[in-house]
């Protein structure tokens, strides 16, 4: 199993406009490419205006097949506007688990 973990620096306030328009649109389109979705975040303490979500893939080939369906689909090209201008840092990772690791058997 992998992990991607995307990081989102949000501009200063824009927090509640970012998540009103994921949750509304485009939770579910990338819900419906990408498949497990691990946890999305807010910061409360700490780095502030901060965005993170964690996806699970099978595999890094699994990732990037789910990722280019979800690229090429229209709903997503019409809603990537509404968040564009709102990130002013991204950061993205793969993690794979430790074997030690608690995760769940259903990712």
């Amino acid at each position: 199993m992998f992990y991607e973990i995307r990081t989102y620096r949000l501009k200063n306030g824009t927090i509640p406009q970012y998540l009103k328009v994921v949750e509304e649109e485009g939770i579910e389109i990338q819900k419906s490419h990408l498949g497990t979705l691990v946890g999305y975040f807010f910061s409360e303490i700490g780095t502030i205006n901060e965005i993170v979500h964690i996806w699970a893939f099978t595999s890094l080939d699994d990732r990037e097949a789910r990722r280019q369906r979800l690229l090429a689909d229209p709903r997503w090209q019409a809603f990537l506007p509404k968040i564009r201008d709102l990130i002013e840092v991204a950061e993205n990772k793969i993690m794979k688990p430790a074997n030690f690791s608690p995760r769940s058997e259903a990712h």
